[in-house]
């Protein structure tokens, strides 16, 4: 019995540990891999391969328990946010930003001189403040929930199920003012890779409760599940992906866990399904258009034709 509590105990506090590693690789890494391009993609993946891992040992429930369609749903999202979506932020939004600020002469040389740990924070916060916001709005504005409804549709929770969704939603998302500052590059790497391991695990089917100084600033499996809930009231609510802090903050936290998850009676989409979403009602006004069109061409042939 002691030893299964100490085991548990170790489980729990496999997501700050995670955190700190993340965190001591980007402060102290070797020089070569500190200024690859490439190393913040590497580290993104092992985080999330790591994680998906661990819930082969670490189940949490076993209705969320991997399989073959949802690994190669959840890669398709993966490759998407890391390729096409990244490139569609950093074109239409990163690069702009930065010219604006160069052709306003905004100057945050600032942010360079203060503590590097500090760095680490002021970038977990200012991406998770826009990510709150817009991530509650998508909730409360009917055409952004049209977006973000497909990430609902999820009937499982697993290490990449963050990158699920429809392609117009993980855009918007993605959004951030950080261009507009001139942090330390490992600095907001490291901020980056912290924000990616709390979500991966707060969207991961581990079983590990972290203890009570880490889930009351950051996201845990359990704030996230009960957002994913089958009620939709039940989902507006624990809003923060990363910084659960902000909803204790802002009046939008929940206390609660959910083991089932899933909107609109649990219906699985597709990936096809999950990118028209949006579009459903414009759909399914042209087939009713056109529906009435056909009604009203055959009552017009009925009322011609001969007796």
């Amino acid at each position: 019995m002691q030893n299964a509590l100490v085991k548990q105990s170790l489980v729990d506090l496999l997501p700050p540990l995670m955190v700190a590693l993340v965190v001591a690789f980007w402060a102290y890494g070797p020089e070569a891999l500190l200024s690859s391009p490439w190393t913040l993609i590497a580290t993104s993946s092992a985080i999330t391969a790591i994680v998906l891992g661990l819930e082969f040992v670490f189940e949490r429930h076993a209705g969320w328990r991997m399989n073959k369609q949802e690994f190669f749903t959840d890669l398709f999202y993966v490759v998407l946010s890391a390729t096409v979506i990244a490139w569609l932020t950093q074109t239409l939004a990163e690069d702009p930003l930065k010219a604006l600020k160069t052709s306003l002469g905004i100057s945050t040389q600032w942010v360079m001189h203060m503590p590097w740990l500090a760095q680490v924070a002021l970038v977990i916060v200012i991406l998770e403040f826009g990510q709150y916001w817009m991530h509650r709005l998508m909730h409360n504005v009917t055409p952004f929930w049209l977006t973000h409804a497909p990430h609902h549709h999820i009937t499982q929770l697993n290490a990449a199920k963050g990158a699920v969704g429809n392609p117009i939603e993980l855009f918007l998302i993605s959004l951030s003012v950080l261009a507009l500052f001139d942090f330390d590059n490992t600095a907001l790497f490291a901020g980056l890779n912290v924000l990616g391991v709390v979500s991966t695990f707060a969207h991961a089917n581990v079983r590990a409760n972290p203890p009570i100084w880490y889930s009351f600033v950051f996201t845990t499996i359990r704030n996230h599940s009960l957002h994913h809930s089958t009620d939709y009231e039940a989902t507006r609510c624990n809003y923060g992906n990363s910084l659960i802090l902000l909803d204790r903050i802002f009046g939008t936290y929940r206390e609660g866990e959910s083991a089932i998850v899933g909107q609109d009676e649990r219906r699985r989409l597709s990936i096809v399904e999950q990118a028209l979403f949006p579009f459903q009602p414009l759909i399914q006004r042209y087939k009713a258009r056109k529906s009435d069109a056909s009604d009203a061409a055959a009552g017009t042939i009925e009322e011609v034709s001969p007796a």
